[in-house]
């Protein structure tokens, strides 16, 4: 099977696999190569797999859809973080969400300060709104 993962901005995995093991709404499950076709909403957690060499990977993913059309395996995630171990893996997940943390603080700091802005003008235009 060929698995690709593909984010918002790139394509993070593109290789030929064995297995893909992930978790959907109602458990997890696995792929092999002669599975049927298959199409899941996955759920936010880890996304395993194993190559050619039967060397297991793991990714970090924050939800998304897995489709298997023949030996086509993709995955559409906003989020995913590839590790070697679990290890690496579980400190890579937390250094991403502290740093979308960041900025998320950051962007509803620049949003309060903009509608301020816009009542501050509203205030001083004299312009009341009918609640």
């Amino acid at each position: 099977m060929n698995l690709k993962v593909l984010l918002p901005t790139e394509i993070l995995v593109d290789q030929s696999v064995t297995k893909v093991i992930a978790e959907a709404e109602n458990g997890s499950f696995c792929l092999l190569p002669r599975h049927v076709d298959f199409l899941s909403a996955l759920l936010p957690g880890i996304l395993t797999f194993v190559d050619d060499q039967n060397l297991e990977h793991y990714l970090g993913i924050g939800g998304g859809i897995l489709t298997k059309t023949g030996s086509e395996v993709r995955v559409s995630t906003i989020y995913a973080v590839q590790g070697e171990d679990l290890g690496t893996l579980r400190q890579q997940v937390t250094e991403q969400f502290e740093a979308i943390n960041e900025r998320e603080r950051t962007v509803r700091s620049a949003i309060a300060r903009l509608e301020a802005d816009i009542l501050r003008h509203f205030v001083k235009q004299g312009i009341t709104a009918d609640v």
